[in-house]
């Protein structure tokens, strides 16, 4: 089975005053990702949204600005991506989709051992949530006009990781 993970496609991250915007680039995916979701909802499969999600003091915020605290409106999944009652919702305060939360046991439990990503930072969390995902022996496709940074140099050499080092497709 499959299931595609959104990743980060929040307030913060997505929007041009967000506290951490991947600016124009960011705002570029948006379509794509929506599409995505509706493919692979009438394909009948799982859909995960992946949100950064920190509290007031996390240790994070030592190396990049306060962000995505819970229940701030920067913390939330950006308008334009419906989610849904029967999607999965998976809250994170780390790089990785995986640690620290209960994504490993959600996607196992599913049945689910092939994953699709789309969402932001290429070459933070989508490159970290990659590595992990591999390293847990899922099979996974990253959509290279699903995904996003603010830095464009680090998207492609985390694009280049993601496929030569880790072994997923980008495509």
């Amino acid at each position: 089975m499959k299931a595609l993970l959104v990743v980060d496609m929040i307030n913060d991250f997505i929007r041009e005053d967000g506290k951490l915007s991947c600016g124009e680039a960011g705002l570029a995916i948006v379509d794509f990702v929506s599409d995505k979701i509706d493919e692979y909802r009438e394909a009948g499969h799982k859909i995960v949204f992946i949100c950064d999600h920190h509290e007031e003091d996390d240790k994070e915020f030592l190396m990049f600005s306060k962000h995505a605290v819970k229940g701030t409106e920067g913390s939330k999944t950006i308008d334009e991506l419906d989610v849904r009652e029967e999607d999965k919702v998976i809250y994170k305060r780390r790089y990785s989709s995986f640690f620290g939360t209960e994504l490993d046991l959600y996607l196992r439990e599913q049945g689910i051992d092939e994953i699709s990503i789309v969402g932001v930072c290429t070459n933070i969390c989508i490159l970290y949530t990659t590595a992990d995902a591999r390293n847990l022996a899922y099979k996974v496709n990253v959509y290279k006009n699903g995904v996003a940074s603010f830095d464009e140099a680090a998207h492609e050499f985390a694009l280049k990781e993601i496929r030569t080092t880790l072994g997923a497709n980008v495509i």
